[in-house]
C-alpha cells in the first residue's frame, strides 16, 4: 500500500503567501507511483485537510489523522512547507516527535538554533565560520543611532531575527533611517538585527544528507536587479539574475560546498537545506541556514536540483524513503 505523505504549508508569519507557493511545487514533484500526497494547511489551531484548493475535512490533533471520503487517512510522513513559525522554528517538529511522524526537516533543536540568526551566529562563530559583525535590539530598547554606526558602519542591514523571505529587511544607508528600520523589523520579529554590510557577491548553496547518501548541489549565484536581494527580486520572474553552477573558480566553489557541508554538520541538520553567504576578496562570509528553503518554482533548491542532472521527484522521493525505511 503508498504511503500518505502530508505536504503541510500555511503557518503564521508573512511567509505564508511563499508557503503556499512552495507546498503545490512539493506536491506536483512528490512521484504518486510511489506514495499518496496531501495537502494539510495549518494557521494557528486551524488545520484542514485540502483537496483540490478546497479545505475538505479537520484534522485530528490527537494523531494528526484526517476523515475523508469514509476513509480515516493516517498521515506517514509529513512533507514540511511552512516557511517561518511553526515549521521552521522547531514548535512543529517538537509536535510530529511526540506523534512518532516522521518528517522532512531538521529537528527541534536544530531548527530552534538555526531559525534564531542571532544564537546560530554566535554558535557557528566558536568554530572558526567567518561572518559579518551584528547587534541584537530586543523589541522596545533603547536605540542609539549613533552607536549602531560607530561599531558596524554605514551602510548597515536591518532585519528581523527570526524571519525569512527578506519580510522586514531594510538596506540603510543614512542614520536618518535607522530608527524607522528597526521598527519595521520589529514588526516581523521581536528581536532585530543589525548588520554590517559585506560588499561582495551573494551565494547560495543547497545540499542533503541522508543515511547512505550526502549529496551537496551545486552553488547559486544571485545578482538581484533591486538594490539587494528583496521579497520583491526573490519571487518576480526575472527580477533576478539566478547562474547555477555560479561563475566563480572551481576551487572557490568547492571551499563554499565543504562549508556548507561543516555548517550542516555543526548545526546537526536533516533533510534539505540551504546556507546564504557573501563571496568577497576569496572569502564567504556567513548569512544565514535555512532549514525549510523554499521550493517555488523560481526557488534555488530545484534550480540547482536540476543543474546536478536530477529532478526533484527523485531527491523527495530518496529523502522520504530515507526517513520512513
Amino acid at each position: 500500500m503508498k504511503k500518505n505523505i502530508a505536504v503541510v504549508y500555511g503557518g503564521d508569519s508573512s511567509e505564508y503567501v511563499v508557503s503556499v507557493m512552495s507546498s503545490k511545487n512539493v506536491l506536483q514533484a512528490i512521484d504518486q507511483d510511489l506514495f499518496r500526497p496531501w495537502a494539510v494547511e495549518m494557521r494557528g489551531t486551524d488545520w484542514k485537510l485540502v483537496v483540490d484548493g478546497e479545505q475538505v475535512a479537520d484534522l485530528n490533533k490527537q494523531d494528526f489523522s484526517a476523515r475523508y471520503q469514509n476513509e480515516t487517512i493516517r498521515f506517514d510522513f509529513a512533507y514540511i512547507t511552512i516557511h517561518g513559525t511553526p515549521g521552521e522554528d522547531g514548535i512543529l517538529q517538537g509536535y510530529f516527535d511526540l506523534m512518532k511522524i516522521p518528517y522532512s526537516t531538521c529537528g527541534v533543536q536544530s531548527s530552534a538554533l538555526t531559525f534564531n540568526k542571532y544564537f546560530c551566529s554566535n554558535y557557528l562563530r566558536n568554530f572558526g565560520i567567518t561572518m559579518a559583525k551584528s547587534v541584537r535590539l530586543t523589541q522596545g530598547a533603547k536605540i542609539d543611532v549613533d552607536s549602531l554606526v560607530a561599531e558596524l558602519g554605514l551602510p548597515v542591514f536591518v532585519k528581523p531575527n527570526a524571519g525569512g523571505s527578506s519580510f522586514g529587511i531594510t538596506k540603510v544607508k543614512t542614520k536618518d533611517e535607522l530608527k524607522t528600520a528597526i521598527e519595521g523589523a520589529w514588526k516581523e520579529s521581536r528581536e532585530a538585527l543589525v548588520e554590517e554590510f559585506i560588499d561582495g557577491l551573494e551565494i547560495t548553496s543547497g545540499l542533503v544528507k541522508m543515511k547512505d547518501e550526502a549529496l551537496v548541489f551545486p552553488i547559486t549565484e544571485v545578482v538581484p536587479k533591486n538594490e539587494f536581494f528583496d521579497f520583491e527580486a526573490k519571487y518576480t520572474k526575472g527580477a533576478t539574475l539566478e547562474i547555477t553552477p555560479a561563475r566563480i573558480s572551481e576551487e572557490l566553489t568547492k571551499t563554499c560546498q565543504q562549508l556548507s557541508s561543516k555548517i550542516y554538520d555543526l548545526c546537526n541538520c536533516q533533510g534539505i537545506v540551504r546556507v546564504d553567504y557573501i563571496l568577497k576578496e576569496g572569502k564567504f562570509y556567513f548569512l544565514e541556514v535555512n532549514t525549510t528553503p523554499g521550493m517555488t518554482a523560481t526557488s534555488f533548491i530545484p534550480q540547482q536540483i536540476e543543474a546536478m542532472g536530477m529532478e526533484l521527484k527523485d531527491i523527495i522521493s530518496k529523502l522520504i524513503f530515507d526517513k520512513i525505511c
